[in-house]
């Protein structure tokens, strides 16, 4: 009896020591950092491309932003670029008469800056996260001028996007994450409830889109993978004799997108893909113009760099 106790003794001391010294070691260990809930980010690319259209004229763009979530599924965010398209469109904009003209610029607005919440959360199971939200595109301009009509435009259709319209757009959001293995994406559809970026007679333009990436797991490289329809509502139909341009114009367009990325550690990240869209063509001019008169949603190949914080 006298050696069971004592065995039962020296064991709880052997415990208790032990018990000590994991605790002595874990207070040694520093320990983990707290996940911060505000990350940043900031991008070098040689294109700013949206949905397959450039914002840039094909030049480069830095661009960077901060984003805030909660963990009960609530985040904000705000991201900006630089861009070029709103005084390059109206670099064909229209005489003081109201006349059609090739004219100098007086619009302005060098950068985009887009304001967004929702709310995201695994309803369906983990990496199943089902995302919705409101985005807010706002371009700070100056000098749009006054608002053309809309049957000025229907006999200027190549000036739909430069007619006074505000270019800055707000839309609805819905999607859906997804992951089977190496395999991550969403599905997502945007609904505009304002015209949309400047095109006159647009509200209730729409844009379903899916994103793949596939994790090769070779040297932190990713395929990524795209495609997109943009939908804009109420097409315009001219005649040579009333415009000079025969056929319809058409804003509505397929895009897409394939490239890969490269993880290079410490949250810096290069990318490269290319790009391109179904854009359309009526008689000698498109409806997504450069200054240049050439397409804006013409095939592109793209290099960025990105360090997130």
């Amino acid at each position: 009896m006298k050696t069971l106790q004592k065995t039962a003794i020296s064991a709880a001391a052997v415990a208790l020591l032990a018990g000590l010294s994991s605790a002595a070691f874990a207070a040694d260990e520093p320990a983990a950092p707290e996940v911060s809930p505000i990350t940043a980010n900031v991008t070098v690319a040689s294109n700013y491309i949206y949905r397959g259209i450039t914002q840039t004229n094909n030049k480069p763009a830095i661009q960077g932003g901060f984003d805030y979530a909660h963990e009960s599924g609530f985040y904000v965010g705000n991201w900006n670029s630089s861009i070029s398209w709103i005084g390059d469109g109206y670099g064909s904009a229209v005489n003081s008469n109201g006349s059609p003209a090739k004219t100098q610029s007086t619009a302005s607005a060098p950068v985009e800056m887009d304001f967004y919440a929702g709310f995201k959360k695994e309803f369906i199971g983990e990496g199943f996260a089902s995302d919705f939200g409101v985005l807010q595109y706002y371009y700070p301009t100056t000098g749009l001028g006054g608002v053309q009509t809309q049957a000025y435009v229907a006999t200027n259709p190549n000036l739909r996007q430069a007619s006074g319209v505000n270019p800055s757009t707000t839309e609805l959001y819905a999607a859906q994450n997804f992951t089977f293995g190496p395999v991550t994406g969403f599905g997502k559809f945007s609904y505009a409830v304002s015209n949309l970026f400047g095109l006159q007679n647009s509200k209730g333009a729409f844009y379903p889109d899916l994103t793949a990436n596939y994790d090769t797991g070779f040297y932190g490289i990713t395929v990524n993978a795209h495609v997109g329809y943009q939908y804009v509502p109420n097409n315009i139909v001219t005649t040579t004799a009333a415009t000079g341009y025969n056929g319809t114009w058409n804003a509505s367009y397929a895009d897409w997108k394939l490239g890969l990325t490269k993880d290079f550690g410490g949250g810096l990240s290069g990318s490269a893909y290319y790009t391109g869209t179904s854009a359309q063509k009526v008689g000698s001019n498109y409806v997504y113009a450069t200054p240049n008169g050439g397409n804006a949603g013409r095939g592109n190949a793209v290099v960025a760099l990105t360090k997130t914080f």
